[in-house]
């Protein structure tokens, strides 16, 4: 019982009650003018309350092939630590974000419907998943405070009767005095402007008070209760999603409400408003956002009801008048739904009210591992080790599928990739960059989906259960298999040259590994400073002219070439290059020595490759890695190779039963590399 009493105490300290009233604050009309007074964003549109929102999150510039971009940190989602946050579609969103800006500065964009459009899986859903959760937010914050209104009898707030499209509360007040109190209500920042009229269940309640009061409008306001309105999805406040389902079952209804047969009889007439129910999703997303999923499978008559909502901002309820809506409009669609919208000529007037959002897929490598890093990481894959390399081949095979076969013949499609991702080639510059891009505009338009790639990491993760890690071969296989059934692959063509892709990853998987283990085994510190003096005190004799005592004998000999020219020619340093390779080494160390700094390998990125390939070439008969491959290993050989599993441990992210692996398979590599010779 005493650890019940402590679990209530600790639920008591940790409750905020003081937000909880600030969220259901309630007063009179007058109490809101003051409010409004103070704060005159309260009466915000609902384009400007989402991009202030968007804005509240903050965002950063910065420049990408001379243009620039700017990130919004937004869309990383941070109130969820990035559970939604969305990877490499920074053009798209700016777009996205402009649009925003202009319906906020009613310069058009209000007036159209938002249509996101990609491919499957491009994050179009999540964006629309982010926007609604945001605003939700935002409502909850004194920044993003808004108001409604309801009615009372008689200063009884017991008798609270909502308005049910969540009404701006000035909206209240006579044609005739708005622009007055606009006037007395705005700030140099924030312009109050009231537009559009009372929706019909609160004009009939309104026409119904003025008459009580004998047009008394002081009078009718008293019998009005303003409350803090909190946007939520999941009691249809403020934020509406409608799916379309099979045109045997789509009813306009769904979107401008019904009328309620039960109240008729109460009422005595279906036009009364009081008996309708005005919850369709335009009426419940009135004041927030409205979002459209595969818009373009509407039926025509939805269609209808969506340009008035768009264009007007009106939509037409059952048997009453127009009603004034405000609100954002944003639908999503495929590529094939929208060919059809383009193709037919009975769409005109919806695509002449569209503003068209391409979403491609991710085209930079970096962030299309990012997207399975968000699922497949240690604190979400209990019991299995992720071996290093395995999401970034899978992201890498994903990309290269979006990727359009460069122009240029000599330039690899594999090379394009990586000058996407932001490596350089000797002869391209930014500009070349730009170019390939602006000539290969369909890409990512096509290809495979990020969400056919996580279906098959997790696979590779559940079939392999007495695996305690899971590596990129695992994640290839399972990528190719599913090829066979894969629904959106159109023919063998198609097929074939995604197969032949999974090759190009293998080799690429090839020499990364390679690389790995030389590093690994070339990872005696001490041996490679010891290479390093020996190089630089050779060097630095070459560049003087001057001899270098043998540390054996004492004697003065010349420089050793074949040593020098051993470790440049690791790194395609030519015979004709070789003195000015050296000298610059030399003024490098002398730059340093005169700020005071000791010269370290290790700064100079393309020394450390050469002297760590060097001294892999002076170690590997040693530890006769191939000797795995034959399974005869003698107690010295294995210590060494245990050693170099431990640095891959270490040093590169494995796991034990991982490091195993790829020491096997690169010793596999090596020994059908010595046949080769052989042969």
């Amino acid at each position: 019982m005493e650890d019940v009493r402590e679990l209530i105490e600790l639920a008591r300290e940790h409750q905020k009650i003081q937000d909880y009233q600030k969220e259901h604050w309630e007063g009179s009309f007058a109490d809101y003018l003051a409010i409004v007074q103070g704060n005159p964003k309260v009466t915000r549109n609902a384009f400007q309350r989402l991009y202030d929102m968007i804005m509240s999150y903050g965002s950063r510039e910065y420049t990408q092939y001379r243009e620039k971009i700017t990130h919004y940190h937004f869309f990383d989602d941070p109130d969820h630590q990035g559970e939604e946050a969305v990877f490499g579609l920074e053009k798209p969103i700016m777009e996205l974000v402009n649009a925003f800006k202009s319906g906020a500065m009613g310069y058009g964009i209000e007036k159209r419907v938002l249509l996101l459009h990609g491919p499957v899986g491009s994050s179009k859903s999540t964006i629309c998943r982010l926007i609604k959760r945001g605003l939700e937010r935002y409502s909850r914050t004194d920044a993003g405070a808004m108001y409604t209104f309801g009615w009372i009898e008689n200063g009884d707030p017991a008798t609270y009767i909502p308005d049910p499209m969540h009404e701006e509360p000035l909206k209240l007040i006579p044609q005739a005095l708005r622009s007055i109190f606009a006037d007395k209500l705005s700030s140099p920042e924030q312009h109050v402007s009231i537009v559009g009229d009372l929706n019909p269940f609160s004009r009939r309640m309104f026409a119904d008070k003025m008459r009580q009061y004998a047009g008394d409008w002081t009078r009718v306001i008293n019998d009005v209760r303003v409350r803090r309105l909190v946007l939520s999805e999941q009691d249809r406040v403020g934020i509406g999603t409608f799916q379309p389902k099979d045109e045997k079952n789509q009813d306009s209804t769904e979107l401008t409400g019904d009328i309620n047969y039960r109240k008729i009889a109460e009422y005595g007439s279906d036009s009364d408003p009081r008996a309708f129910n005005f919850d369709g999703e335009f009426n419940i997303a009135n004041r927030g956002v409205v979002e459209f999923i595969e818009v373009l499978k509407l039926d025509v008559a939805f269609l209808y009801d969506l340009l008035g909502a768009s264009q007007e901002h009106k939509i037409k309820p059952k048997k009453f008048a127009q009603t004034d809506i405000d609100e954002v409009i944003i639908g999503h669609t495929n590529e094939p739904e929208y060919k059809k919208l383009q193709s037919n000529e009975f769409m005109e007037a919806l695509r002449d009210r569209t503003v068209k959002i391409d979403l491609p897929y991710v085209t930079r490598l970096t962030d299309e591992v990012k997207i399975y890093e968000k699922d497949f990481n240690s604190q979400r894959v209990r019991g299995k080790h992720i071996a290093p390399h395995t999401l970034r081949m899978a992201a890498m095979w994903a990309v290269l599928t979006r990727l359009e076969e460069p122009k240029n013949a000599s330039l690899s499609l594999m090379q394009k990739l990586k000058l996407y991702d932001g490596k350089t080639l000797p002869g391209f510059t930014e500009d070349n960059i730009k170019e390939l891009r602006s000539e290969s505009f369909r890409e990512g338009m096509h290809g495979i989906s990020p969400r056919y790639v996580q279906d098959k990491i997790s696979n590779a993760l559940v079939t392999h259960p007495e695996a305690t890690s899971v590596n990129p071969f695992m994640v290839i296989n399972e990528l190719e298999s599913g090829l066979k059934h894969h629904s959106l692959i159109n023919g063998e063509e198609q097929r074939a040259h995604y197969r032949n892709l999974l090759t190009l990853i293998k080799e690429e998987y090839d020499d990364i590994v390679k690389n790995e283990v030389q590093r690994a085994i070339a990872a005696d510190s001490d041996a490679l400073m010891r290479l390093c003096s020996n190089y630089i005190d050779n060097v630095k004799a070459y560049t003087q002219r001057e001899k270098v005592v043998n540390k054996f004998t004492g004697q003065p000999e010349e420089p050793d070439e074949r040593l020098m020219r051993s470790i440049e020619e690791k790194i395609n340093i030519a015979d004709a290059r070789k003195e000015d390779f050296r000298r610059e080494i030399m003024n490098y160390i002398g730059a340093l020595a005169i700020e005071g700094k000791t010269f370290d390998y290790k700064t100079n990125e393309r020394l450390q490759k050469a002297l760590e390939l060097k001294l892999f070439e002076d170690q590997k008969d040693s530890i006769k890695l191939t000797s795995l491959v034959s399974r005869v290993i003698d107690r010295e050989t294995q210590e060494k190779i245990d050693i170099v599993k431990g640095r891959l441990i270490r040093d590169f992210g494995y796991n034990d039963e991982s490091a195993t692996d790829v020491l096997n398979y690169v010793a596999s590599i090596f020994a059908r590399g010595t046949t080769k010779k052989a042969d």
